[in-house]
């Protein structure tokens, strides 16, 4: 077993550790106090956040409910009656679908 030898600075430690605590007065208790209020508020802070967004975006939303019957009619029902001119080429498809995989791993490069 290793000898426990003390030297002064172990005797001083010890001593400091036998004094009494110093009271606070509550001091601890209003600092924990203001963390949990502040975990609180981040917690809540985003869906009350969400339930503002979606009481603005109630009106808006219905409006578009009611369009969308009317503007399904203007989509052609039948691919045959759109110009073949109008209908994008494989390589252009290819194209946009290489551009956007580049643009995401850029964003995503840029966050990390």
């Amino acid at each position: 077993m290793a000898e426990k030898t003390k030297d002064p600075t172990d005797r001083l430690l010890e001593s400091m550790f036998r004094s009494e605590s110093i009271t606070d007065d509550g001091f601890s208790k209003k600092v924990v106090s203001r963390i949990r209020r502040a975990i609180w508020v981040r917690r809540l802070a985003l869906p009350v956040a969400m339930l503002i967004g979606a009481a603005v975006a109630a009106k808006p939303a219905s409006e578009l409910v009611m369009i969308a019957p009317s503007l399904i009619n203007l989509v052609p029902t039948d691919l045959m009656s759109v110009p073949l001119s109008l209908l994008p080429q494989l390589p252009i498809v290819v194209l946009g679908g290489m551009l956007l995989f580049v643009g995401v791993a850029f964003l995503q490069s840029l966050a990390d």
